[in-house]
C-alpha cells in the first residue's frame, strides 16, 4: 500500500503540473504535447517551471505535513492557509480560497468560509483519503476542513466524492468510480446527477469533443469533478490519460489532479511514467510526505 500512497501524492501533483500551462486556455487535443511544458509569458503561471504545481498540490503538501505531524485542525489548516498567503505563495489561486484568506486576516475565524461551488476545495480530500480508515468519519471531519475556504453544500459533495474516489482505490474496493459518484449524491443531488451523467457518456463511448460540450470543464465543481469521472472511466486504462486531462483546456490543473491521483491510487508509483516521476518539482518532498503518512497511518492495517 505504501507504493499506492507515494502514487496518489504524485500523480496528483504530476497532473497538476501537466495541466498547469494549460489552465484557462481552449482544448489543444489535435496534437498531444508529452512531457512538461512551460506556460507562455502572457500566462497567470508564467513564473513557473516546467514541471511546476499549483495550488492544488500546494493545499495538499500543507495538509499532509499537518497530519504527518498530528497537528491538523480545521483551525492549523485555516491558519497555515493565511500564512501562505501573507507570504504571496498561493500559486494562481482559486478565487475562493483566497478570499476565505482574506476573511482569515481579519481573524473570521468562525465563519471564514465562503458560499462558492469553486474547485479549488477538492484535492484537500487527497490527504483525508489517505488518512483516515473509516469513511464516515473521514466525511464529517472533511466538510468541517473544507467550511474553512467553501461552505457551500455542493463543495462539499466533490471533495467527499474525490476523496471517496482515492479512498475506494487504496482500498480495492469494488468499482471505486460508482462509489465516488453515490457520495456525490448522497451530499448534493445535482453534483450527483452530474457526475452519473458523465459516466454514462463514457461507458455509452461518446466521444471527448461530444462529451466536453454536454460536461464543460470550467472551475466549477459542477464540472470539474464530472469531466475527470468522465476521463477516468473513459481513458483509465489509456498511457494518455493525463496528457488527455491536461491539454483538454479550461480547469486543467485540477481535471489533470484528479485523475493523476486516481491513477496512482489505482497502480501505484510504478504506474506513473519515470520521466514524469523525476521532473515533478519537490518530488523528494512529496514523496517523504506520503512515505510520513503511510508510517503513521496506512501501516497500522
Amino acid at each position: 500500500m505504501q507504493n499506492e500512497y507515494r502514487g496518489a501524492m504524485l500523480g496528483g501533483a504530476v497532473g497538476d503540473a501537466l495541466g498547469m500551462p494549460f489552465e484557462t486556455t481552449p482544448p489543444s487535443l489535435r496534437q498531444l504535447k508529452d512531457g512538461y511544458t512551460r506556460p507562455p509569458k502572457w500566462h497567470p503561471n508564467s513564473g513557473l517551471p516546467a514541471g511546476g504545481y499549483t495550488d492544488d498540490t500546494q493545499i495538499v503538501m500543507l495538509a499532509s505535513e499537518l497530519f504527518a505531524s498530528g497537528n491538523f485542525s480545521p483551525a492549523t489548516y485555516a491558519e497555515s492557509l493565511k500564512q501562505l498567503h501573507i507570504r504571496n505563495g498561493f500559486r494562481f489561486a482559486d478565487g475562493t480560497i483566497l478570499t476565505a484568506c482574506r476573511h482569515l486576516l481579519k481573524d473570521r475565524k468562525e465563519n471564514s468560509g465562503c458560499n462558492s461551488t469553486t474547485a479549488g476545495c477538492i484535492p484537500l480530500g487527497l490527504p483525508f483519503a489517505l488518512v483516515y480508515k473509516d469513511p464516515v468519519l473521514m466525511r464529517e471531519e472533511l466538510v468541517k476542513a473544507t467550511a474553512v475556504t467553501h461552505t457551500h453544500p455542493g463543495a462539499h459533495a466533490a471533495v467527499v466524492s474525490f476523496a471517496s474516489l482515492i479512498f475506494s482505490t487504496i482500498n480495492s474496493d469494488f468499482d471505486p468510480l460508482s462509489n465516488a459518484q453515490k457520495n456525490a449524491f448522497l451530499e448534493d443531488e445535482t453534483l450527483g446527477i452530474k457526475t452519473g451523467e458523465a459516466i454514462r457518456l463514457a461507458k455509452d463511448n461518446i466521444s471527448l469533443d461530444s462529451a466536453l460540450a454536454v460536461i464543460g470543464n470550467d472551475v466549477s465543481i459542477y464540472q470539474t469533478l464530472p469531466m475527470a469521472y468522465y476521463l477516468i472511466q473513459k481513458y483509465g486504462d489509456y498511457p494518455d490519460l493525463l496528457y488527455i486531462a491536461s491539454q483538454l483546456g479550461g480547469n486543467t490543473d485540477t481535471i489533470a489532479f484528479i485523475c493523476g491521483a486516481w491513477l496512482g491510487a489505482e497502480y501505484g508509483q510504478t504506474g506513473i511514467p519515470d520521466d514524469l516521476i523525476l521532473g515533478i518539482e519537490n518530488r523528494e518532498k512529496i514523496e517523504s510526505l506520503a512515505n510520513r503518512l503511510y508510517y503513521r497511518f496506512g501501516a497500522k492495517n
